[in-house]
């Protein structure tokens, strides 16, 4: 078998946030960058205020977008009052990628130690669409990215990733269209 080949995906990003604005946005600039140098391409980019619907409206919009095929979400997976990423996502996923949030917790602690039981990182599929919610740290970004997100998003990665799924992820689904 020969070497796999690097295949850019089309991301888009997300940030979730009562006091920022995309120019001051440095959790989404860090996804942004990281995404880009690594040569996928970035799909969209938004920010909505941290609330259920304003925040299911656009991730739906890109889940029903056939040429997105992940979508990345920094911010409101705390535990305060208005955290609620996972609860606004959780309802849109058609499955659970639990082992996404179980790692990224494991890895937070060797940062931040027991402070990673704050997070709700949590990550899923949606018709055909990765999803990954992070928290709205840039350091939880980094994080993400440069430990989980990085390999799982190549094709070249072994001995599997998340890129090779991308033609399956509708085995069984009846035509919508």
């Amino acid at each position: 078998m020969g070497e796999r080949e690097f295949l850019p995906l089309a991301i888009a990003v997300l940030t979730v946030s009562d006091s920022r604005t995309l120019a001051d946005d440095a959790s989404g600039q860090t996804l942004v960058e990281r995404l880009t140098t690594a040569g996928h391409r970035l799909a969209d980019r938004n920010l909505v205020s941290d609330d259920i619907y304003r925040i299911r409206a656009v991730v739906s919009g890109w889940i029903a977008d056939p040429t997105v095929q992940v979508v990345l979400i920094t911010g409101g997976t705390g535990m305060t009052g208005r955290d609620s990423t996972p609860e606004a996502i959780r309802p849109l996923l058609d499955k659970e990628i639990n082992g996404f949030g179980e790692l990224f917790r494991m890895l937070s602690w060797e940062e931040i130690g027991t402070s990673t039981l704050q997070s709700r990182a949590l990550a899923g599929l949606a018709n055909a669409t990765f999803i990954f919610c992070l928290p709205g740290s840039t350091g939880a970004c980094r994080t993400g990215w440069d430990r989980i997100l990085q390999t799982q998003l190549d094709a070249r990665t072994h001995p599997c990733n998340l890129v090779e799924l991308l033609p399956r992820l509708r085995e069984g689904q009846k035509n919508n269209g």
